[in-house]
């Protein structure tokens, strides 16, 4: 049997999904990932803190809007654009991103 492990984080995969529908509700989100929706809640507090992710109220929903122009932080990463990771992963390089 397989393992269970893969390349990215639930932070990454959370960015991901964020980039491909910035007006994701959280459980939907959870459900994409595979983690609860406390958890996506969370990783998204920790986004927003650190300038990753801005939390836009529309009415009563939320938009997210990612900061494809900071870079990863890790060192080994940290050459490395947001916005080129989010264009492999999503095709796309418009998407709620400022």
């Amino acid at each position: 049997m397989p393992s269970e492990w893969t390349f990215l984080s639930n932070y990454g995969h959370v960015l991901v999904a964020l980039a491909r529908d910035p007006d994701a509700r959280m459980r939907d989100v959870a459900e994409q990932v595979g983690i609860t929706e406390r958890a996506v809640q969370q990783i998204v507090a920790d986004l927003v803190e650190e300038g990753y992710v801005e939390k836009v109220k529309l009415g009563r929903r939320n938009q997210y809007r990612l900061a494809d122009h900071r870079n990863f932080r890790h060192r080994l990463e940290s050459e490395v654009r947001i916005e080129d990771f989010l264009t492999l992963m999503t095709g796309s390089v418009t998407s709620g991103r400022w």
